[in-house]
């Protein structure tokens, strides 16, 4: 499911993602404040995505035990980047139940 996940955040497609690896009472606790569903983790992605447009993502870190999973990410952009990404995940029923993430968006004026 991870690999799935990341896959498909990689890929730009995260409404696929929201439907296929992600619960539908999911709870998401982030600096933005606290999101549960679906519907308000969609506002998330969207957040994202303006955030960040057109860019792309490299996982620095990704480990899994059991149903638990960290990830550390960076991302950039022709105008935005992130150097310190961070979520981890609780996995249940093959899906993302609980998930925290914290990243910090810097201009970056054009330069990557």
């Amino acid at each position: 499911m991870l690999e799935d996940h990341l896959a498909l955040a990689a890929a730009g497609d995260w409404r696929t993602d929201l439907e296929r690896n992600v619960a539908e009472d999911v709870v998401v606790l982030t600096g933005f404040g606290l999101f549960t569903g679906r519907d308000q983790v969609r506002v998330l992605a969207e957040l994202l995505e303006a955030q960040l447009p057109g860019a792309t993502f490299e996982y620095t870190t990704v480990l899994v035990h059991g149903d638990v999973a960290f990830l550390e990410w960076t991302a950039a952009g022709p105008a935005t980047r992130v150097r310190d990404g961070a979520d981890s995940f609780v996995i249940r029923d093959g899906k993302i139940a609980v998930q925290t993430i914290h990243y910090t968006v810097e201009v970056t004026d054009g330069d990557g």
